[in-house]
């Protein structure tokens, strides 16, 4: 265990990088201290919903092809007004056998790691090329890996893409190759306001939502109704499409028709399925809906199915070099599936191969209170120097 390691943690922690606010101070920290450890590096700057972003690439070794790339996000989730801190979120607090701060799981550890692996590994054994992926915005969709993936061809120059990945999402040092699609979109209802002693004078858009969330909660019943064989060991705790209803909104008194309803919805899709099918099916069941309220028969509401926002899904080949290097590494002995999303879905886009594989444990995800297990975060550098041996520096 070095200082170095949890120096880097500190400063990571240390900036407010919710998706909502800027990583770019994070990001030009991360490449001053991979510039001076001799990689070459570039920013791709960007402006999401307003604000400003950056990924960051780094990279050592020869113009050969093969090699690694090595990815985590820098953006984490909120904090203020999270139920359950007891401490400061951007302070790093070891306490005992665990390392508390928001993002030492999700996931600024692993880069951590990463940083400390690369201090002390001589980058003149390279064989193939180490490229490091440190992206924005993952939290909200995975926007900056989506710029990333496209664009390393014209950032990397001379030096090929290497076609494998390692994510280090937390999976307490597990392997896994596949992830289901994630898709969210909006369904506004608008109805007829009034006042409520004269119901059959309006619309109440409330009461037609919830024809709306029968009719799409049918299509949860029914993929439950029938899992899927092909992935019951890849993802074991529900082998089908599953869907959740988010938030809504709608009415502003009681005494008021409820002019408009705003529902929230996402899903996750297997990684062998369309992931807009489950849209469109939706979109046909709200089609064939009565759109009354119950208290009239003379107006109907309008609906409104908004764009979705798609993350591919992510089901990459089994027994890749990386898997062996990652099996190698950790001990680990099988790959299987995650429950959450990851930059490796638009990677996949891009033809890069990857892998999920990470020091954090899940349940501490996006959690007041985050911390991860010491015993984890310690042994990371090592793990890293081993994959990037096994993957960068062997004939």
């Amino acid at each position: 265990m070095s200082d170095y390691l949890y120096e880097v943690a500190r400063r990571l922690v240390g900036f407010d990088t919710v998706s909502a606010h800027s990583d770019v101070a994070a990001i030009e920290y991360l490449a001053a201290e991979l510039r001076a450890r001799k990689f070459s590096v570039a920013l791709q700057p960007m402006e999401l919903g307003g604000v400003a972003q950056a990924n960051l690439v780094a990279w050592a070794g020869p113009a050969r092809a093969g090699g690694l790339i090595i990815s985590g996000h820098v953006d984490t989730v909120p904090f203020e007004g999270q139920p359950g801190w007891t401490r400061d979120a951007l302070t790093l607090d070891p306490q005992g056998d665990r390392i508390f701060g928001r993002g030492t799981t999700d996931m600024k550890g692993f880069i951590a790691e990463c940083l400390d692996g690369v201090r002390q590994f001589d980058l003149s054994r390279l064989n193939r090329p180490l490229v490091f992926v440190f992206t924005a915005s993952e939290e909200v969709g995975c926007l900056g890996a989506e710029k990333a993936g496209p664009a390393l061809r014209r950032i990397l120059g001379n030096i090929p893409v290497p076609r494998m990945a390692w994510i280090g999402e937390p999976t307490s040092w597990a392997v896994s190759h596949a992830h289901k699609s994630i898709v969210l979109f909006d369904i506004v209802v608008r109805g007829r306001g009034g006042h409520s002693g004269a119901p059959a004078a309006g619309v109440n858009a409330i009461a037609v939502m919830g024809r709306v969330i029968d009719a799409i909660g049918r299509i949860q019943e029914e993929r439950r109704a029938e899992p899927r064989a092909a992935f019951r060991a890849i993802f074991p705790d529900a082998p089908y499409d599953v869907l959740n209803f988010g938030t809504i909104a709608g009415g502003i008194a009681l005494n008021m028709i409820a002019e408009e309803c705003v529902l929230r919805i996402s899903y996750r899709s297997l990684p062998d399925t369309d992931p807009l099918e489950l849209y469109r099916d939706a979109a046909r069941r709200i089609r064939a809906l009565d759109l009354h309220d119950f208290a009239s028969r003379t107006a109907e509401a309008v609906i409104e199915l908004r764009p979705p926002m798609v993350v591919p899904p992510l089901n990459s080949p089994r027994a890749t070099p990386l898997e062996s290097a990652l099996f190698e590494a950790t001990g680990a002995k099988d790959s299987g599936g995650v429950l959450f999303g990851t930059d490796g879905g638009w990677f996949a886009q891009s033809d890069i191969v990857s892998l999920i594989c990470g020091p954090g444990e899940m349940d501490q995800a996006h959690q007041p209170d985050e911390y991860i297990r010491r015993d984890y975060f310690e042994r990371g550098p090592a793990i890293v120097q081993r994959v990037i041996d096994t993957m960068c520096c062997r004939d």
